[in-house]
């Protein structure tokens, strides 16, 4: 970064806390007219040193006086192979006194030797402990860059960036570099190191606000910085202050290079004006700069996702007119627009095109081709497309492998060969990522294949497979589905050992598979879990707890839950209701009775609750007539 003019333009900033401050000492009536005479400003120590102005100090010998460890440090530094570890332990009584004011005095005495400052300010910052001022680290970065220690001088303005964030200080960093400035040797390319520490730490605005800053101070960035800032703007998708640094560049004469370009050209191509390109390239042509490869593939990619391709294969055409040879990324871009399209044959000749001119795909331009055919379902092709990278000696990634199980499963009746596959490519040395076996046991739980799915399940965990939560679950609705209760609950006892709940459709799938194999109670523990865990019982749980305890004869516990769902979470049910009266009735019980007390919570009687009662009245009435057909005999004996 040059000076854009000879004086540099400087704007008010607050002073550091380590700058001794300058007061006017109040007029007083007792003063000699000599003294009134004298300065009437006074140095004012700040709280941060602990130098005492105690005229009986300059009785004491040097290494004991608190106001000369300044030049004690500074000329110890001077020595050669200066150690301040010797230093620190002769003088340890006098660091007390050692403040951010001495720490900036010694770094200016030592600005001519940039090797010494950066070894004092290493000791102060990890031998002593003490933790350097903004002042401090802004005066050792413009040492270390007037010095040309670039990278030394980077890593400090991104510890004092980093330290000013952490701090919340509101210290704006720029404008202390140019305070700290006057006070010593300095190089306007701190400024351009400013804005690429900031757009290194992710502080992409940041960056453009002291790129702003140092224009508006006068400074000319170079195009180094430009880009750096340019390239970072972009990858935060901040498109529009792309061409404010742009315009910035041409008013204040900063020549753009290809990179500049190159990443404007996304800049476009991100934005999708893609009719304004040709007359950004005119521009680019008549600054002299001719595209490069890098240009064209940015353009064509940007063409083949929008769909454009045949302004993608004129440029393509173009880059032979202009001598600029298509590479691998070329021909990859213009393939996968082709398969976006379907048009599979053009995309392989293309292929094809690209060995025959002496280019050798790589694992990309494969499973390009790979994924299209897979798009259209043409698996087989794609499997074969495999064989022959790995014949090539091109070993397929985690995609190549994802890409043709997914095909295989999503054909319909080809999960079989999914896996399967799954098997012939891990022996083959082809990564599967475990997404892909994710996949895979759902597959096979929605197709009710629950077993199949366990068994996966247990073969990959040998090799450090675990299911999330979500396939877990499905596993546990696949058992319950028929019945495997075993595994289903030792799979729900997993699943709270690792996440702490469970889903409702879960507790859901457990409680109808516990109340259909005779197993209520504990179908009632669950509902008390699900409860417990803040979850509210629905129709459908309640109506299995009843039909299960129906189901087991246990009249009793059935219609104390259909009292109690009535009353705790208002849930009336019917078709539950008629269940209990139906299994009372068959047992002979007093549905009177019943109907009694479910008045009270809320149902009333139907037509079928009647016929039940009619029933259980019926049933009771020969019942009674049987016994006392049985007992006759027994009462002629006694009558006679």
């Amino acid at each position: 970064m040059n000076r854009a003019s000879t004086k540099l333009i400087r704007k008010a900033a607050p002073f550091s806390s380590d700058v001794p401050s300058i007061t006017p000492i109040p007029p007083s009536s007792s003063s000699s007219s000599s003294s009134s005479s004298s300065s009437s400003l006074q140095l004012i120590t700040p709280p941060s040193s602990k130098s005492l102005a105690n005229p009986l100090y300059t009785f004491l010998p040097q290494t004991q006086n608190p106001n000369e460890i300044v030049n004690i440090i500074s000329s110890s530094l001077k020595q050669p192979n200066a150690d301040l570890c010797l230093l620190q332990a002769r003088i340890n009584h006098l660091l007390p006194h050692l403040g951010p004011a001495e720490i900036s005095r010694v770094l200016l005495r030592c600005q001519s030797d940039s090797v010494s400052a950066l070894s004092f300010f290493n000791w102060v910052k990890y031998d002593l402990g003490l933790s350097p001022t903004p002042r401090n680290y802004c005066l050792i970065v413009h040492i270390l860059a007037w010095s040309k220690e670039f990278k030394p001088a980077m890593k400090l303005l991104t510890e004092l960036i980093q330290s000013v964030e952490e701090l919340s200080s509101g210290e704006d960093v720029f404008q202390s570099l140019v305070l700290h400035s006057e006070d010593c040797n300095w190089d306007p390319v701190v400024f351009d190191m400013l804005v690429k520490a900031h757009v290194k730490l992710g502080g992409v605005k940041e960056g453009f606000n002291a790129f702003m800053k140092a224009i508006e101070a006068g400074f000319v960035p170079t195009v180094s910085s430009c880009n750096c800032l340019l390239n970072g703007l972009l990858k935060s998708n901040l498109t529009a202050q792309c061409w404010d640094v742009y315009d910035e560049m041409g008013r204040t004469g900063i020549r753009p290079n290809e990179f500049t370009f190159n990443i404007l050209t996304h800049a476009f191509c991100r934005n999708g004006d893609v009719s304004k390109i040709n007359e950004f390239l005119e521009k680019m042509e008549e600054e002299g700069f001719e595209p490069d490869i890098v240009t064209y593939n940015t353009l064509i990619s940007s063409y083949c996702r929008k769909g454009k391709m045949a302004d993608a294969y004129y440029l393509y055409k173009i880059m032979y007119k202009r001598g600029v040879m298509p590479d691998l990324v070329s021909y990859t871009s213009l393939m996968n627009g082709l398969c976006r399209e379907g048009k599979m044959k053009d995309a392989h000749q293309f292929f094809h095109r690209m060995v025959h001119r002496g280019l050798n795909p790589d694992v990309v331009a494969y499973n390009t081709l790979i994924s299209g055919y897979c798009r259209e379902g043409r698996v087989q092709e794609a499997k074969a497309l495999m064989y022959q990278m790995i014949g090539n000696g091109i070993c397929p990634d985690s995609f190549t492998s994802r890409v043709l199980i997914l095909a295989y499963g999503k054909k319909g009746g080809r999960l079989i060969s999914a896996l399967n596959l799954a098997v012939e490519v891990e022996r083959l040395g082809v990564p599967v990522s475990w997404d892909v076996y994710d996949y895979l046991v759902v597959r096979l739980c929605e197709e009710e294949k629950p077993f199949a799915a366990k068994s996966l399940v247990e073969r990959k965990a040998r090799d450090g497979y675990e299911p999330d939560m979500l396939v877990y679950e499905k596993l546990i609705v696949s058992l319950c589905k028929v019945d495997c209760l075993v595994d289903a609950l030792f799979m729900k006892c997993e699943i709270l050992r690792r996440e702490g709940k469970l889903g409702v459709e879960t507790y859901k799938a457990l409680i109808f598979s516990l109340c259909r194999t005779g197993r209520s109670a504990e179908a009632k523990s669950l509902a008390d879990e699900m409860v417990l865990d803040g979850i509210v019982l629905d129709l459908e749980i309640c109506r299995a707890l009843i039909f299960g305890y129906c189901k087991e004869r246990d009249v009793g516990k059935a219609q104390a839950l259909l009292e109690s769902f009535a009353m705790g979470v208002g849930i009336f049910d019917n078709e539950s209701y008629h269940e209990v009266a139906r299994v009372l009735s068959e047992e002979g019980g007093d549905m009177m009775k019943l109907q009694q007390r479910m008045s009270k919570v809320g149902y009333k009687p139907s037509s079928l609750t009647f016929m039940y009662t009619i029933q259980a009245m019926t049933k009771n009435s020969k019942r009674v007539s049987k016994e006392r057909e049985t007992c006759s005999p027994s009462l002629i004996c006694l009558e006679a």
